[in-house]
């Protein structure tokens, strides 16, 4: 592609690579999975080198390669359904740009920076992952200036990374700190497709007040209907990497599920 001027600009998947290059000192990039096309069968029949030896030839070419053709055609078409099935190949429709949040959302995004919002855009959302904060009775508030200050390390050291899209308070408030539109460091990971919520707890035990609980279940139903998701595509932070996150929901599978009954309740 190239500007007004005639140069050369470089393509939208080349800046995402190099978004990551920026970052990848302190963010192992995720390994994204990338279909490809079945290889082409080869070697099915070859060329005569002669026009009698190709009709004497023909009928047990024929013959050899028609089972070879089946098993062609069976891997390839099997393969393809595969790869629609797992969505590989379906493009993407939502444009997470466009989605504009509800009244009671109260936007305050933090900084860019390298370590808590690297400004390298979300493609695409898999998957909502449930967090919780870990920092007993602590506020919305304050744990979004905990994130916002992470902007301030040394760029060139190793630092502390953290992040999320949206906080849920104690009294239920709800925050959101960076776009739905970008990447946030808080599920790697699975950081490339997911949007993550981080939750405020009263105590130790990590159970949600309830309000805290309720604010929770209706930004997740809204969510999941935004991002044309289900309560089946509700996953713990524990579920991408086995961390007692969100704590209560990891030793309470019962209440997990109840939740995810919730939030479907709360989408119809």
């Amino acid at each position: 592609m190239k500007d007004k001027n005639g140069t050369s600009k470089p393509a939208k998947d080349d800046i995402f690579e190099k978004d990551y290059q920026k970052i990848r000192q302190i963010q192992p990039r995720a390994s994204e999975s990338t279909s490809r096309n079945p290889r082409r069968p080869e070697g099915l029949a070859r060329r005569p080198q002669q026009k009698s030896r190709q009709r004497k030839s023909a009928p047990l070419l024929a013959k050899a390669a028609a089972p070879l053709l089946a098993l062609a055609v069976g891997t390839a078409a099997g393969l393809g359904g595969g790869y629609y099935l797992w969505g590989y190949e379906r493009p993407y429709t939502i444009n997470l740009k466009e989605i504009q949040v509800p009244s009671w959302v109260e936007q305050e995004f933090i900084r860019k920076n390298l370590f808590s919002r690297p400004d390298v855009t979300l493609k695409r959302v898999d998957n909502i992952v449930i967090h919780y904060v870990a920092n007993t009775n602590s506020s919305a508030a304050a744990n979004r200036r905990y994130f916002d200050n992470l902007a301030d390390q040394d760029p060139q050291q190793p630092g502390t990374v953290g992040g999320s899209h949206f906080i849920v308070g104690l009294e239920g408030e709800v925050l959101q700190i960076i776009p739905l539109s970008e990447i946030t460091y808080a599920a790697a990971p699975r950081n490339f497709d997911t949007i993550s919520i981080e939750v405020c707890h009263p105590d130790d035990s990590g159970k949600f007040s309830q309000p805290t609980y309720d604010s929770l279940i209706r930004l997740t139903a809204w969510l999941c209907k935004e991002l044309e998701l289900s309560p089946k595509d509700l996953i713990r932070h524990h579920d991408v990497s086995g961390k007692n996150c969100p704590k209560y929901y990891v030793e309470h599978e019962d209440e997990w599920k109840q939740f995810k009954k919730d939030v479907k309740a709360a989408m119809k």
